[in-house]
């Protein structure tokens, strides 16, 4: 009788979970809370069934819905790792799952270049559609002055670059079973991540141009402050790595957490290497550098 009880294929049957739902419903509060912060912040109103929603707080109580979600449905798939739900056939559908997820980012990016070479390639039409300041038929706009790509960019460019050699000396580590290696190899690459994070707010800060007065800032700041916003959720995807592989939370053969990681890292690596040669080297080309 116990063995007609017994699981006789690869696959993992998940029991009823919460988080489905608590998705959507984060993701529908953030949704209507996004549109009233935004009128908020231009003084406006928003009125659904009689109240007035233009106010911040709903748009981050659906974000801590979110975060809240994220964190117990990805508790949830640790578990079940831990437990053997993870066969081959389980570990086989999450890769691929992974893998569309990147085939998806790839696909967003692939918007924000468009219409940054739309509007490069044909500039004298998206200046005179965006009604800013800056006038002329060029690219960059006449009176914009751009960033030294020989400065913070490429200093950027060498952090990236060194954090995708930590992270593969720490998988490498982490297949012949040297913990050390690991949690060294992670430690560097959230550090690093950590530390581009803070160069490019700083360029931010400082950069001579703003985001709502020329199709040029609005572009660079599209492009680059999304990969920005990947970098910093990569940060947090490999920190949570370095939290369970000190905690013991890999083997050689059973890590698909850190390969995720890892994946995603190196996704954020070479999106960045396009932004850096077509954003900050061709796309401002003959403009006036700012100092």
């Amino acid at each position: 009788m116990a063995q007609a009880h017994q699981k006789q294929h690869d696959y993992h049957i998940i029991d009823p979970s919460i988080w489905p739902l608590m998705a959507s419903i984060g993701a529908f509060v953030v949704t209507f809370g996004g549109v009233g912060y935004m009128r908020y912040l231009h003084g406006g109103t928003f009125h659904i069934f009689g109240l007035n929603l233009a106010n911040p707080w709903l748009f981050f109580i659906g974000l801590a819905i979110l975060v809240y979600t994220m964190v117990g449905w990805w508790a949830d798939t640790i578990k079940e790792g831990r437990e053997g739900h993870h066969t081959k056939v389980v570990s086989l559908h999450l890769r691929y799952g992974m893998i569309m997820f990147i085939a998806s980012e790839v696909m967003f990016f692939v918007a924000w270049f468009w219409a940054f070479f739309d509007a490069s390639l044909f500039p004298h039409e998206a200046i005179q559609a965006s009604r800013v300041t800056a006038t002329g038929g060029q690219w960059p706009p006449k009176g914009i002055e751009v960033l030294d790509p020989w400065h913070l960019p490429l200093y950027n460019t060498v952090i990236l670059l060194l954090s995708g050699t930590c992270v593969t000396w720490a998988h490498h580590a982490l297949l012949h079973n040297d913990r050390k290696g690991l949690i060294n190899g992670l430690a560097l690459t959230v550090a690093l991540g950590a530390l581009f994070s803070f160069v490019q707010g700083y360029e931010y800060v400082h950069a001579p141009f703003d985001f709502k007065n020329s199709i040029y800032g609005a572009t660079f700041f599209m492009s680059t402050g999304f990969h920005g916003f990947h970098v910093l959720v990569g940060t947090i995807f490999l920190l949570v790595c370095l939290i369970r592989a000190i905690n013991g939370g890999f083997t050689p053969t059973k890590h698909f957490g850190f390969e995720a990681a890892a994946w995603y890292w190196h996704f954020v690596d070479v999106v960045w290497l396009f932004l850096f040669f077509a954003i900050y080297i061709w796309g401002g080309w003959g403009a006036p550098l700012a100092h």
